[in-house]
């Protein structure tokens, strides 16, 4: 197997449990689920499934530029929401994160999440080559 390296920063939130924000083999990364937290404070963000959406996508962004990366490096996206009549709004919030070609993606509804978060979005990036 190749090495595996451990992929961590602060301005995303710290792993609440026994696993690592991203783990890079290769040239690809595989990032941990993101859920809502204030890397600061490692609280929830108030309010509704928008402001939760975007601070997944910017703890997301966080994990990949420490990697070498960027959002538009993500080949493929899990989204987890705790309502599936959230899909649109989700979907208008990644557009706005997002460049096309957009990463493949899977989106399923789930009983719960921890911390009772709306949203938790998975993500596999593909490291740019370098020049």
């Amino acid at each position: 197997m190749p090495d595996r390296h451990v992929i961590a920063t602060e301005l995303a939130p710290a792993a609440i449990g026994p696993y690592s924000q991203a783990i890079r083999i290769g040239d690809l990364v595989f990032c941990s689920g993101q859920i809502p937290l204030d890397p600061k404070t490692m609280q929830m963000v108030e309010g509704g499934i928008e402001e939760q959406a975007n601070r997944v996508f910017a703890n997301m962004e966080a994990v990949a530029v420490e990697a070498g990366a960027s959002l538009c490096d993500i080949c493929k996206l899990t989204i987890f929401l705790t309502n599936i009549g959230d899909f649109a709004v989700v979907n208008e919030i990644m557009a706005r994160h997002f460049n096309e070609p957009y990463p493949a993606r899977a989106t399923v509804e789930v009983s719960a999440l921890p911390k009772a978060a709306l949203i938790e979005i998975e993500a596999i990036i593909a490291l740019p080559k370098a020049n």
